[in-house]
């Protein structure tokens, strides 16, 4: 074994829900180290923080995502936003709407909060409800949207700009559609591709040259999420300063250029703050003494390495990302720890049903807690992210508000447990502890 190394917290997952609580906790002076098998789930995401859109049953969008915390939990008393709250969720949502703006991609921007919702422009045309997103998204609000043309790349085959523009007008937008050519090496490029070459203020002015002369006398031009991955705003600028008119993103099909640029945020805003990231990292084996984990091992690029906290961090996710599993005779379990589980289907009942947008029996399984997010049977795990029981995230459009609240909700509590001060509203540097890695 490579030895063990020593942190006062552990965080298992770099997803959202795990950076969050990791950033924090390091804010506040916290050893903080984070181990995950890859790179988490924020890179495949649209970058939005989607906090409460939806109330299952109800066709109708939530205008307000507060009040849909407060109706969830209040309809469910296991969701993790009755532990939580909505005065917790607005600080995360201020918390990182203030990391963002001091992150490393200069004048990027978040804006929103827990008030109103957004409803954005999808890849389909549809309207989805976020509490949250970049500014490059938010020309795109639905009720800012009267004439506006919807342009697509054709090295990019998985956005297409027709069906986007054609759902568009069914819900009462005059949208049309248009194809404007990108230079790059290929005729067939990812979204990342198509975003680092939009970086180049020569591409970019070409490109915008050819929107300029295409997309006629449209309000408001749509294009993919492609603007820029290290310029973002400079590229999302000068667009709209070239074209005299609002210029907005449409997400995409993974890989998610606004989910990397977040992601590169939040592990920025780590490593400033002195903390650890260890990628390929995955836990295999665990120490108890009575209910406290004592230390965790990893198999690390084949080299086994261990590592001792006073206090560990479970955001792996749940069924999706394998951190909870079925075996052959339907008994769930949770990977790393064996933990007990919460909102299993009872003895007989069953497990799925057929309707594929139905929801599942299985769908509000998770690691069972308590009000402060300690894992039962565990006293020093506290779980954050979809880790957690009681949502349906999918039908809610609640899932990265609940990753980024509870992550900041552990990392709170875990500060008093380890005697820090309370962790500041910005996201201020510390230096960089010794050792810190990428």
């Amino acid at each position: 074994m490579r030895g063990s190394r020593r942190a006062d917290a552990v965080v298992i997952g770099a997803g959202s829900a795990g950076l969050a609580a990791a950033i924090r906790l390091a804010q506040v002076g916290a050893r903080v180290i984070v181990i995950a098998a890859g790179s988490g789930s924020t890179r495949l995401a649209p970058g939005w923080i989607d906090v409460a859109g939806y109330l299952p049953g109800e066709p109708s969008p939530l205008a307000s995502p507060r009040r849909g915390i407060e109706r969830l939990a209040a309809r469910r008393p296991e969701h993790p936003y009755a532990l939580i709250g909505a005065e917790v969720v607005a600080e995360a949502v201020r918390w990182l709407i203030q990391t963002v703006a001091a992150g490393p991609l200069a004048g990027y921007a978040y804006a929103g909060g827990i008030e109103a919702n957004m409803r954005l422009v999808t890849a389909l045309g549809a309207l989805k409800p976020t509490a949250c997103a970049p500014t490059s998204f938010t020309a795109g609000e639905a009720a800012t949207l009267h004439r506006v043309a919807i342009v697509g790349v054709p090295a990019l085959r998985d956005f297409h700009a027709k069906l986007c523009a054609d759902n568009l007008a069914a819900a009462g937008i005059e949208a049309s559609a248009h194809s404007v050519a990108l230079e790059t090496s290929r005729a067939d490029a990812s979204t990342l591709e198509l975003a680092r070459a939009l970086d180049d203020p020569r591409t970019r002015g070409a490109f915008a040259a050819r929107l300029a002369s295409a997309v006629g006398a449209s309000e408001a031009v749509g294009v993919p999420a492609i603007l820029g991955l290290r310029e973002p705003h400079a590229v999302h600028a000068e667009l709209g300063q070239r074209l005299g008119r609002p210029v907005f993103e449409i997400p995409t099909l993974p890989p998610s250029v606004p989910g990397t640029r977040l992601d590169e945020i939040l592990r920025h805003a780590l490593r400033t703050a002195g903390g650890t990231l260890v990628l390929g990292s995955r836990v295999v084996s665990h120490e108890r003494s009575g209910e406290r984990i004592t230390r965790i091992a990893t198999d690390t690029a084949g080299s086994p390495t261990s590592y001792e906290a006073e206090h560990y961090v479970l955001a792996t996710g749940g069924f999706h990302s394998g951190a909870l599993s079925l075996d052959s005779h339907w008994r769930a379990r949770e990977e790393v720890f064996g933990l007990p589980l919460a909102g299993l289907p009872r003895e007989g009942a069953p497990r799925f049903v057929e309707g594929y947008f139905d929801e599942q029996p299985l769908s509000r399984a998770g690691v069972a807690v308590g009000d402060d997010l300690r894992a039962v049977g565990a006293e020093n795990v506290f779980v954050a992210g979809a880790s957690l029981p009681g949502a349906v995230p999918w039908r809610e459009a609640s899932g990265e508000g609940i990753a980024l609240a509870s992550g900041y909700r552990v990392a709170a509590v875990l500060a008093g447990e380890l005697g820090a001060a309370p962790a500041p509203q910005s996201s201020g540097a510390a230096a960089p502890a010794e050792g810190a890695t990428a």
